[in-house]
């Protein structure tokens, strides 16, 4: 059908004149929806969009384009907000082989809740990983785009699996070299026993190779260091918080030197943060293009399980239960804390979610990504970005900031605006309609009524029957685990 509108369009464009003696054809057209400029923070009344395949081929005063042209499908977006889809950029996939089909399922679960595409920042799956993208990109698995960095550069016997060892510069080249012939989309660089002096040289080598880079920073090296050798993204806003502690290069040389251990090192930290050394370090970032994705949700989460031990969340029966069983070791290590610990887990999550305002006034980009997956307790895929979102809102970030994080933000990363974060003509046909205003309450990306990937139309009905599915898959493996 697609190929038979695209003849004709070709057909048309050929003989009519730029007065349209006849209307174009298009596949899909939206129409009477309020455009959500996201760039401008500012909304866009009464707009006609016409989508072909997975582009957008035109945008305008609904009246106008629904003059010149036609469409098989068309979709009514009066009173509704029409953005472009969301992006989550820190997911990850894992558990081992036996979890594959549990890590499969969550596929379906972004899309639901307009999430069109995903940045694995990988786990102990990273073949698997990489053949869903394939899949993906090639129409044969349903689900969001996904960039993924394969497996992630660790040191010897780290305590990730799935990881790529190196100890040396040789192993390093070795690494890349495979990642390379994996054609992965960024670098993932982790510090659980990486020398220090091979994770900068892992992210100078990631420069020179063109390759975007992320990473978890050793405590012996400070932010700015990282960042000098070229790293492309700081995970998780504690390292954000580091870079602001006025004595961090001399507890990274003393924690080099073992003059003191972790939990001396993290103490001095937390007791350190001064808001002038901050703001500089921050305004660093943005002259060096250096963006920092928080992952605010999961610190939360796992800083009040006192609080809220998330047993009766509804979301969990979209949880396969061996993915539910890994979250244990984080409830488990939670439980043991003594109440001082409690409470210091508290404001620490305070102190840490406190730096989020400072740079966005820095002008550093900020990125939203959840950490959701294995492991990560009750950060669930899919709603998981929304709870990110309000609590960007609830720390400092207009709503319209905010929505720019899940939207505009990842293209960037990668060098993609171009394509994404924009409902514009020629963009990509990566949609969500919401039935409220983002602007005004960053909680209306919840208000989904209809879904657009790559120019397909999922409707209210056809989003509810994917979580259907999955909580029936998920039903039927609770069941097969009962003894």
């Amino acid at each position: 059908m697609k190929s038979l509108f695209l003849a004709c369009a070709a057909a048309i464009s050929a003989v009519a004149a730029p007065a349209f003696a006849a209307a174009a054809k298009g596949d899909v057209i939206i129409r009477h929806a309020t455009v959500v400029d996201v760039e401008h923070a500012r909304t866009v009344a009464d707009q006609a969009v016409v989508l072909r395949g997975s582009d957008i081929v035109a945008v305008g005063d609904d009246k106008d384009i629904a003059a010149k042209w036609q469409a098989p499908r068309s979709v009514e977006g009066k009173g509704q907000y029409l953005i472009p889809g969301l992006w989550d950029m820190h997911v990850h996939f894992g558990g081992g082989p036996e979890l594959i089909e549990e890590n499969k399922a969550l596929l379906p679960l972004y899309l639901a809740h307009g999430i069109t595409t995903i940045r694995d920042c990988s786990g102990d799956l990273p073949e698997q990983v990489l053949a869903w993208r394939d899949e993906i990109a090639g129409g044969k698995l349903q689900g969001p785009q996904l960039f993924t960095s394969g497996a992630k550069i660790e040191g010897l016997k780290p305590v990730w699996k799935g990881t790529i060892e190196v100890g040396s510069q040789a192993d390093v080249d070795a690494a890349f070299a495979r990642l390379q012939r994996d054609r992965v989309d960024f670098v993932k660089i982790t510090d659980s026993t990486l020398d220090p002096p091979l994770f900068l040289y892992a992210v100078a080598r990631a420069k020179q190779l063109g390759l975007r880079s992320s990473g978890h920073i050793p405590m012996a090296l400070t932010v700015q260091q990282a960042v000098d050798a070229g790293l492309s993204s700081i995970e998780h806003l504690d390292y954000a918080y580091k870079a602001g502690v006025k004595d961090e290069a001399a507890i990274a040389a003393d924690f080099a030197a073992k003059r003191i251990d972790r939990a001396a090192a993290n103490q001095r930290l937390d007791q350190g943060f001064d808001r002038d050394v901050a703001m500089a370090a921050y305004r660093r970032f943005a002259a060096q293009d250096m963006s920092v994705t928080p992952t605010l949700n999961g610190g939360r989460i796992l800083a009040f399980l006192d609080r809220d031990t998330h047993a009766d969340d509804a979301y969990l029966a979209y949880i396969g239960p061996k993915l539910r069983k890994t979250y244990d070791w984080r409830i488990e290590r939670a439980a043991k804390a003594t109440p001082a610990e409690i409470q210091a887990r508290h404001e620490r999550y305070a102190r840490v979610a406190a730096v989020l305002p400072l740079l966005q006034q820095a002008g550093v980009t900020i990125i939203a990504g959840t950490d959701a997956g294995f492991l990560n307790s009750f950060n669930y895929p899919g709603i998981g970005l929304h709870d990110e979102l309000g609590l960007f809102v609830e720390n400092g970030l207009t709503p319209a900031q905010a929505l720019s994080t899940a939207t505009r933000s990842g293209p960037a990363w990668f060098g993609k605006l171009v394509r994404y974060g924009a409902v514009a003509e020629g963009k990509a046909a990566d949609l969500v309609l919401l039935q409220k205003n983002p602007l005004q309450d960053i909680a209306a990306t919840r208000a989904i009524s209809t879904v657009i990937l790559r120019g397909e139309v999922y409707d209210r009905a056809a989003l509810d029957a994917m979580l259907d599915a999955t909580r029936k898959q998920v039903a039927a493996w609770n069941a097969a685990t009962k003894p």
